[in-house]
């Protein structure tokens, strides 16, 4: 199982269905500020929606297709970090994460995303990983830019967030860049 151990004490772990519960927590104390730029939070409506997504995650993990990895300080879930379904005929993948706003600005996500990325280039043998940001987003938007990804461009209206069209800025990193 993947996890790896992040500064103050906190752990980067692949979620189990033992953490529904925590993590549902968050997104409720969370709900205003998330779902300004993840569609998803209003489709979360108790700890068995947030179960069937781990479960979801488990198996494909289980199918060597990425992973969903919570971000812990104890028991308590903080936020996660994780990818898409990975497709391996080109080799690359899309990398997503989120945080709880109290404990933003602080280097984790960062940090955990530096450990995801480690293991997609390192392990995985991935040749590209990408991050797609909605463009007014800007805490999201500097994660990819702090971690030397290359901006590509902008998808014109990528992604509907509470019902309105948004523009989605386009990173990506590749493993020659990863490795240097």
């Amino acid at each position: 199982m993947f996890s790896h151990s992040l500064e103050n004490g906190l752990e980067l772990k692949i979620l189990e269905v033992r953490h529904a519960p925590f993590v549902y927590e968050t997104v409720v104390r969370n709900r205003e500020y998330l779902r300004r730029w993840l569609p998803w939070v209003d489709k979360t409506h108790s700890a068995d929606d947030v179960e069937a997504f781990i479960k979801m995650s488990l198996d494909q993990f289980a199918s060597n297709e990425g992973f969903a990895a919570g971000i812990f300080r104890g028991p308590e879930c903080i936020g996660t970090v994780g990818f898409h379904r990975i497709d391996w005929v080109n080799k690359k993948v899309e990398l997503g994460y989120w945080l709880e706003e109290a404990s933003q600005g602080k280097g984790i996500i960062t940090s955990a995303c530096r450990a995801v990325l480690d293991h997609a280039f390192h392990e995985w043998r991935l040749i590209r990983v990408e991050i797609h940001c909605a463009t007014g987003n800007d805490k999201s938007c500097a994660i990819p830019q702090r971690l030397g990804f290359q901006h590509e461009g902008i998808r014109r209206d990528g992604q509907i967030l509470n019902g309105t069209p948004v523009d989605i800025s386009v990173y990506s990193m590749l493993a020659k860049e990863w490795r240097s």
